[in-house]
């Protein structure tokens, strides 16, 4: 569903309070399908970030205020007062900065995958790849490579085949991806405004994750004041994918107890 011909959603409005899925760089609101099917009994909201899927993006650069707005002006228009936030990625940069905002309108916080005190050389690494991204060089290959266990993939085709087809931008969409990628490869974490959120938080990353390592998520929990940490066995850095049923079951659990 569009919203004033802008943010494309889906609410699946079951009367309870509602878990509000962010994605990552790249993607859209279809990467959440594993969570969808599990979470069948609770109010769920999806939706693709500006200039990713079915939602425009038309000015020359995006910031993350651009994103936290566009929630707020989400939640809002669907008359949603508190909820769960999940992020993932670029998804929970934007979670952090809308908690550090907003944090009376969360129940609780779920970082997925999230970068955090990144060295010059781990920086350096993502520029690269946005760099290659600007020169139109094919950078989806590698990206799935991180992503995903050889194994999984040798398991599961079909999912190489649709990420490949998702990573696989033209024209217009190449360009908004770009916008993005650069705002996620030169973030800069707000170490202060982090330490000031008391939302509960569940920060869970997988344990062979080369971009958003374990200890990265680590010390991201500890600067966070009301925090707990867990780490996916085996999991990559799509291991709400690959590793569906031990996020789940963590998220499941977080979310009862809070």
């Amino acid at each position: 569903m569009s919203l004033n011909n802008q943010n494309y959603y889906n609410f699946i409005n079951n009367k309870t309070v509602p878990i509000v899925f962010i994605h990552g760089v790249g993607l859209d609101h279809k990467m959440w399908a594993p969570q969808i099917n599990y979470f069948k009994d609770h109010s769920i909201i999806t939706y693709d970030l500006l200039g990713h899927g079915k939602t425009p993006f038309d000015k020359e650069e995006i910031k993350m205020k651009d994103y936290v707005d566009q929630l707020l002006f989400l939640i809002k228009f669907l008359n949603v007062d508190k909820f769960h936030l999940v992020g993932f990625s670029i998804g929970s940069l934007i979670a952090l900065n809308f908690a550090a905002n907003f944090q009376k309108k969360l129940n609780s916080l779920t970082l997925i995958a999230t970068t955090y005190k990144r060295t010059e050389k781990q920086r350096q690494e993502v520029i690269d790849r946005v760099n290659l991204a600007k020169l139109n060089k094919p950078i989806s290959k590698l990206a799935l490579k991180r992503w995903f266990t050889d194994e999984y993939i040798k398991k599961n085709p079909n999912v190489y085949e649709e990420f490949m087809k998702i990573l696989t931008k033209k024209d217009e969409d190449q360009k908004n991806f770009i916008k993005a990628y650069e705002l996620f490869a030169y973030y800069k974490d707000e170490t202060e405004i982090i330490k000031k959120i008391k939302t509960k938080t569940l920060v869970m990353t997988g344990s062979i994750d080369p971009g958003s390592t374990p200890e990265m998520s680590k010390k991201l929990s500890n600067d966070l004041i009301n925090s707990s940490y867990i780490e996916i066995n085996n999991g990559k850095h799509l291991c709400s994918i690959e590793c569906a049923d031990d996020v789940n079951i963590n998220i499941k659990k977080f979310i009862e107890n809070v």
